[in-house]
């Protein structure tokens, strides 16, 4: 318990602790200083470790996302250089920038090892993860950065320093620079904890990600068999194959379009059972009675094969069938309005062309304005059109044209396939998953699993608000790459806070209580204040009281208070 100074003071200040009351003593815990310094010995001419400068950064990205050249302002404003013994002034951007160039070198050897020691210090489940992939952007030219090589070995076959960066490029849809990010996450009804991941390149996509990241995993944590689940952008046979080579299950769920046709050849054999899994919306609706419509989903299970096309090697899996009644009504709703739309648009276009309007005579013109209508919109391929020429008994008869008009010359026709429209609203509300997991494991469970991979695409807002200043701006596309790896360490605690305490709670406290998020913790301690005292020997530094919640809060996490932390941090107060 600390003592206030009892001696004359010169000059009295203060400064706001705020999260990292809780962030400083949850960074101790998985011990990334240490990790990060037995990868990256220290020189003896540094002034600071790497661990200690890197931890530092750490905690303002978890506290007060900002550059790097605002760094020092904030560990000076929030007390952080007196919890971790590096001065303000000491922490300019260029000394960052070192550490992130020498985090680099490293870098997915610190990550597996801090995975690795959080799996061990709190006991993740690892039997199961889900990948997911999120973009990051990017600011400035970065003419350094350069295309990887499809077949480069990937680490530890070579060492990080040698395996480039992810190339800062376009998008497939977008003319901004950006680069890709997957994380693999341990993921139960306690939510979400990322604990590996890497950087992809900006053009890439899913199936490369997974490939990589499964590789990565392999070479670096060897985990025991597991069931890997991801999105449909990640499905290809080789994926499927390339993990039960290795002895691992694969949960995923794979395009329609690749399994419509087996949906249709064995629909009226399929036998349908209802899912248990509910959302929390439609539990609670069932709860209280509610009046709004009861969605549910179906789900029906098919035995297959699937083959490899490159090696030939055929794998017993199962197709997962699932029905939803509230995929159904939106897929209904959607295509009725996209087809009122295109339906109304080319009825314009018709009249137009009827008028003999200047801007409608031309035929390129014309089909350019049909094509803009159409778009990429899915009920385009139910429309027919077609210029049909006028001959001269049919246009005889026509009204005479209006100002700024002629005779037209073309009928505007289209027709509309309602056999097709049909055929594809037999299908609304159907999907499919694909799993080679031990038939003990019922399809119901399964589902279940699956549907708690929006725990990991919620999971991606952190990347782009509390955690990262958007876009990133850095030197080079080492330092760039170096900041995501450390994000991915900052993201892994930012979940681990919410996990704990979700633990902790009582199970007869209130849902909100049990479902606290990390940003409800931490915003209830966005006033902390530290006060410090000039004194003739010295600055003397000392908290205030906690709040009642923000006691509660460090009670139930188990982690010490502001007080006891800087009773072992610095040293004791001088006598008088």
């Amino acid at each position: 318990m600390c003592i206030p100074w009892s001696g004359s003071v010169l000059h009295r200040a203060s400064c706001n602790l705020g999260p990292l009351a809780v962030v400083a003593p949850l960074l101790e815990q998985m011990d990334v200083a240490g990790i990060i310094d037995r990868h990256l010995p220290p020189d003896p001419q540094l002034e600071f470790s790497y661990g200690q400068v890197l931890r530092l950064l750490l905690g303002a990205r978890l506290s007060q996302p900002l550059a790097l050249v605002n760094v020092a302002r904030w560990a000076e404003e929030s007390g952080a250089e007196y919890l971790w013994g590096i001065p303000a002034d000491k922490l300019n951007d260029d000394r960052l920038g070192r550490a992130l160039d020498a985090f680099f070198t490293q870098r997915h050897s610190i990550l597996a090892s801090v995975a690795a020691h959080v799996i061990d210090t709190y006991h993740l489940p690892v039997n199961r993860l889900h990948y997911d992939t999120t973009h990051l952007l990017i600011c400035g030219s970065y003419d350094g950065s350069t295309p990887i090589p499809d077949r480069l070995p990937l680490p530890p076959t070579t060492r990080s320093v040698d395996f480039p960066p992810a190339h800062i490029t376009h998008g497939y849809a977008t003319n901004a620079k950006m680069i890709h990010a997957g994380l693999c996450s341990v993921v139960d009804d306690l939510g979400a904890v990322p604990i590996f991941g890497h950087t992809l390149s900006g053009n890439r996509n899913g199936k490369t990600g997974i490939a990589q990241q499964f590789e990565l995993l392999q070479n670096y944590l060897g985990p025991e068999p597991l069931l890997m689940i991801s999105d449909r952008g990640t499905y290809s046979p080789a994926h499927v194959v390339r993990l039960h080579r290795a002895g691992h299950a694969t949960l995923c769920s794979v395009p329609w379009s690749d399994f419509k046709s087996l949906f249709h050849q064995h629909r009226q054999r399929l036998f349908w059972n209802h899912a248990s899994y509910l959302s929390v919306e439609q539990k609670r609706r069932r709860t209280c009675n509610s009046s709004l419509p009861r969605e549910h989903y179906e789900l029906a299970v098919l035995r297959q094969q699937l083959t490899d096309p490159d090696s030939g090697e055929v794998v017993p899996c199962r197709v997962i069938f699932v029905f939803s009644s509230a995929d159904q009504k939106v897929c209904q709703a959607e295509r009725e309005r996209a087809i009122a739309k295109i339906r109304a648009g080319l009825e314009h276009i018709a009249q137009s062309v009827a008028r003999g309007h200047a801007a409608w005579r031309d035929p390129a013109q014309i089909h350019r304005r049909v094509v803009k209508l159409l778009g990429e919109r899915g009920a385009a391929r139910y429309f027919r059109w077609e210029l049909v020429p006028l001959n001269a008994n049919e246009r005889v008869p026509l009204p005479p044209p209006r100002r700024g008009c002629r005779r037209p010359t073309h009928r505007f026709v289209f027709h509309f396939d309602e056999a097709a429209a049909q055929t594809d609203a037999d299908d609304d509300g159907y999907s499919a998953l694909l799993t080679t997991a031990p038939l003990m494991r019922g399809a119901d469970t399964l589902f279940t699993e699956f549907k708690q991979q929006c725990y990991v695409e919620q999971g991606h807002h952190q990347w782009k608000t509390p955690l990262a200043v958007r876009p990133f701006f850095l030197k080079s596309p080492e330092r760039v790459e170096a900041l995501v790896y450390l994000l991915k360490v900052a993201l892994t605690a930012y979940h681990l806070v919410q996990r704990l305490y979700r633990q902790a709670v009582a199970a007869d406290m209130p849902v909100p209580e049990k479902r606290m998020t990390t940003e409800s913790i931490l915003r209830a301690f966005r006033v902390c204040p530290l006060v410090k005292e000039a004194t003739p020997l010295g600055c003397v530094i000392h908290p205030v009281q906690l709040t009642q919640r923000q006691r509660r809060v460090l009670d139930l996490l188990k982690f010490p208070t502001p007080a006891q932390t800087i009773a072992h941090r610095l040293p004791p107060y001088p006598r008088k």
